[in-house]
């Protein structure tokens, strides 16, 4: 662990030095802030989510969130290069859904506690 030394060490306790210590690194939170930057967008939001309860190709998920099915298309390059999604081929057709991931699973429970709503059965 590396130490860090605060210039000026005001009322700080042993646990106010191990939080300072223990604080993620710089890429650790880069991860994170661009999983919630992309997830910022409301449009990338429900199509995130959707994707969270099944997998689904561009036309229906254009059909479901009443966008187009560029803009589709647009969000989720944007959501797969963060890591959120996964895409898999099926003949022609690609099929979209959420990534087999920590942090996915954490952002689409969190996103459900706070919006107060439950997994569709």
């Amino acid at each position: 662990m590396n130490e860090k030394k605060i210039p000026l060490p005001h009322c700080h306790n042993a646990k106010d030095n191990r939080i300072i210590e223990e604080m993620p690194s710089l890429e650790t939170i880069r991860t994170v802030a661009d999983a919630m930057k992309q997830l910022g967008d409301p449009s990338r939001l429900r199509i995130f989510w959707l994707l969270c309860h099944c997998e689904e190709c561009v036309i229906n998920i254009a059909a479901a969130t009443g966008m187009s099915s560029p803009a589709v298309s647009h969000h989720l390059k944007l959501l797969k290069d963060a890591g959120l999604i996964v895409a898999n081929r099926n003949g022609k057709e690609m099929y979209y859904r959420a990534a087999d991931t920590d942090i996915v699973l954490k952002l689409h429970h969190t996103i459900e506690e706070v919006a107060r709503i439950s997994c569709p059965e």
